[in-house]
């Protein structure tokens, strides 16, 4: 079974990795935390690391996950065994309209050929909620290029499809019609709770 980048960020031992993870996660709870969000979706969930810390922190009653890869799904069933992850695509997700409270999506956007067609999906089997975030550019490339990750492309990482700022993201966002109501900025990412 093959580690994935994912899996080594979230259990680095490097203490300026686990800093801004655990920054990440500190304004993620910040802003979901007063939502009456019962059922929660948790697409690109990876091996599930984030569905671990929402239970963990009391957050959800019902929590599900979504990944495409089954390389991921496997290493997530053995590393979490008792959280629910489902293969299948961000562009046909497989629920039914209006099914979560709240939806989320963590660092998937930016990996997407057709990240209006994934937001499309994810507005349409969320209640209420979406919760997205981005990596910040180019402030994500230049704090990948200091710590010395993708040299050779300027600190960006080969999986990387859309670029966006802050502000083009948001822009991005308001073109789907979906009202941005909280924004935070963990460095190095952007972050938009958003309400159908």
């Amino acid at each position: 079974m093959q580690i994935t980048d994912n899996f080594r960020k979230h259990t680095s031992k490097n203490p300026l990795q686990k800093l801004l993870i655990n920054n990440f996660f500190n304004n993620l709870f910040t802003v979901i935390k007063d939502l009456k969000t019962d059922s929660i979706l948790d697409v690109g969930c990876g091996e599930g690391f984030t569905l671990n810390r929402l239970r963990d922190n009391g957050i959800g009653k019902k929590l599900k996950g979504l990944e495409s890869s089954k390389d991921t799904i496997e290493l997530g069933r053995k590393t979490y065994p008792d959280i629910e992850i489902t293969q299948g695509s961000i562009y046909e997700l497989p629920y039914k309209d209006n099914s979560f409270d709240l939806v989320l999506c963590t660092e998937v956007l930016e990996h997407l050929e057709d990240p209006k067609k994934a937001l499309k999906e994810l507005a349409r089997v969320s209640k209420k909620y979406l919760l997205i975030s981005v990596p910040n550019e180019p402030l994500f490339m230049l704090a990948n290029f200091l710590r010395g990750k993708n040299l050779s492309r300027w600190g960006n990482d080969i999986e990387h499809i859309q670029h966006w700022t802050s502000r083009r993201f948001e822009e991005f966002i308001k073109s789907e019609k979906l009202k941005i109501i909280q924004r935070k900025h963990p460095f190095p990412w952007t972050m938009v709770l958003l309400e159908k």
